[in-house]
């Protein structure tokens, strides 16, 4: 078995952590110091981890200066996203491309950037078809 457990690099961990809780409905689940984040859903399964810029001296997270996700897309793919949407417009939140439906996946999104930048995607629930 293979998980992935995506780590990005967050300005400041405890206020992404809250951000991420109130929008997507994530806990985190790591208990003690304030430069490292697990999310998790409320069936506990871990989707993202967040660690603090700079701390423990890894290659990709050493410059907080550099523009954060270059290169990166977090999608998510849930039966939420409506829920999610619902979320964001209560906290008055930018959304970057609104729910319109994508033509290849021909599914609902909508897509916006975290607190630090991050471009994110959230789609409705679908499995791949090749």
């Amino acid at each position: 078995m293979i998980k992935l457990d995506p780590i990005i690099a967050v300005k400041d961990v405890a206020a992404s952590a809250d951000w991420y809780g109130n929008v997507f409905g994530f806990n985190n689940v790591h208990d003690g110091d304030n430069y490292f984040a697990i999310l998790a859903t409320p069936e506990n399964d871990i989707v993202l981890c967040l660690h603090a810029w700079e701390a423990d001296g890894h290659p990709t997270m050493i410059n907080r200066n550099i523009t954060a996700g270059n290169g990166l897309l977090l999608y998510f793919r849930t039966a939420d996203w409506q829920i999610i949407r619902n979320n964001l417009e209560k906290i008055g939140w930018a959304i970057e491309e609104d729910i319109h439906q994508n033509p290849n996946s021909r599914k609902q999104e909508f897509s916006f950037r975290d607190p630090d930048g991050y471009f994110i995607t959230v789609t409705e629930w679908h499995v791949y078809e090749g």
